[in-house]
């Protein structure tokens, strides 16, 4: 399992129209995604805005994705949130079926103490009946998943068989990719990070700006781990500027801005998120026909 997860995964937005869900574009983003060579497609993300989705279009999301990828890239569902009963819940109550990996962020708000996010993904691995891919995001929840947390719960139970890292700690994500079991990935959970962490060991990276450049950023990603970084720095100076500018008016407006000048889908969010503002549109438009122009997307 852990072999088809290395390399590009695409935590997908979800496209709206006149704030209903556009499954239309959504199917586009999707071949747009697979048809760019990434790995594999990560469905219920942050980047999907789904706590403005209801549990059942959530679910509708996510069973619309796994059809319409047909087996031709694995698909990881996100199943997180702050209240450890109701995720077990909604674990035992869906199918699975098309489902390679569950990906689960550490509980937000609640402030749990490390003991309390050990406690949080123990109770979620047994109920869990796919392999786990741990997410630490400490700028959203308010709360690190420390080496220590990590490496302990990667030993605890071969169901855990990752972290998306996205605490932004260099030292901590080095820590994890020198004592780490063999098999347990370290991905990386920030665009701009993804090159110097595959010199020290990461695994790939669950990318936003993917959905819109997928072509250049999982070459990007494979060369990196094929050792030739000459090669990988060219396209991530690229991609640097795009990197950047898709996270200044949040995500993921930026990301979304992107797919509507690449004519996939539009710039529209749901409150309490907003568009990207219009000079960010344009510098993002700015930015991709330079890489139009370079052959690159």
């Amino acid at each position: 399992m852990t072999n088809t997860l290395k390399g590009t995964g695409v935590a997908l937005v979800t496209p709206f129209l006149n704030n209903k869900i556009d499954y239309i574009a959504l199917e586009r983003i999707i071949n747009h995604t697979i048809n760019g060579k990434v790995e594999y497609l990560v469905s219920l993300g942050t980047t999907g805005e789904t706590p403005t989705l209801s549990p059942s279009d959530q679910l509708k999301v996510l069973d619309f994705t796994i059809e319409k990828v047909g087996g031709r890239v694995p698909v990881v569902a996100g199943f997180g949130g702050n209240n450890t009963a109701e995720i077990v819940n909604s674990i035992k109550e869906y199918h699975f079926e098309g489902v390679a990996a569950i990906l689960s962020s550490s509980p937000n708000y609640n402030k749990p103490t490390q003991e309390g996010i050990f406690q949080h993904y123990m109770a979620i691995a047994e109920a869990a009946p796919r392999p786990i891919i741990i997410y630490n995001v400490p700028g959203r929840t308010a709360r690190n998943i420390t080496a220590d947390t990590t490496l302990r719960l990667a030993k605890a139970s071969d169901k855990f068989i990752a972290i998306k890292e996205a605490s932004g700690d260099m030292v901590q994500c080095m820590e994890i990719a020198k004592n780490r079991p063999d098999n347990f990935l370290l991905i990386s959970g920030d665009d701009v990070l993804t090159l110097p962490m595959l010199s020290y060991g990461a695994d790939g990276v669950i990318s936003v700006i993917a959905n819109a450049y997928p072509k250049p950023f999982a070459e990007m990603v494979r060369l990196g781990l094929t050792g030739d970084f000459k090669a990988a720095r060219l396209l991530h100076f690229a991609l640097q500027n795009l990197m950047n500018l898709i996270f200044v008016d949040g995500n993921p407006a930026g990301v979304k801005g992107a797919l509507d000048i690449l004519n996939i889908s539009n710039t529209e969010v749901r409150l309490p998120l907003v568009k990207v503002t219009d000079k960010v549109y344009q510098q993002i438009k700015k930015e991709t026909q330079l890489l139009q122009a370079e052959g690159l997307i």
